[in-house]
């Protein structure tokens, strides 16, 4: 006889793993932004004839938000109000650091989040029911 294990069948980890993860993948991403969009003069990546700055925007949020959907859907209680504190403060700086600062960029900002976050909570819900539950065996 097999019983569930007290495992995530989205990937298959425990959810200290996945907290960490999720965490860690938003921690790194919160300071690639503030590093894209608070330096005085942003780095020359070439993209910029390709999408609107709006556009980057959306992507970069829903990706902040997204590895928190996905993997700790708990955490999005409190990581949805700080991303959006986050992307209120990042507007209120430029302006101190030789950047404009616009209302649309922020709510650019919060469909991002909107788009990551239901992307994220869609793609776990598919893995969770196209995925079994990992089995263990009973003793």
């Amino acid at each position: 006889m097999t019983k569930t294990a007290n495992k995530n069948p989205v990937v298959g980890m425990n959810l200290s793993t996945r907290r960490t993860l999720a965490l860690t993948a938003t921690a790194i991403l919160t300071f690639v932004i503030a590093y894209l969009t608070l330096s005085p003069s942003p780095p020359h990546v070439g993209l910029e004839e390709l999408l609107s700055d709006k556009a980057y925007h959306v992507i970069a949020f829903a990706a902040l938000i997204f590895p928190s959907a996905l993997l700790y859907a708990r955490s999005l209680i409190w990581v949805i109000p700080a991303a959006l504190l986050f992307g209120g403060a990042i507007e209120l700086i430029q302006p101190y650091v030789g950047r404009e600062a616009e209302v649309a960029d922020f709510l650019a900002d919060a469909v991002g989040l909107s788009v990551g976050i239901v992307s994220g909570l869609f793609l776990r819900m598919l893995l969770t029911k196209l995925l079994p539950a990992p089995a263990v065996p009973s003793n």
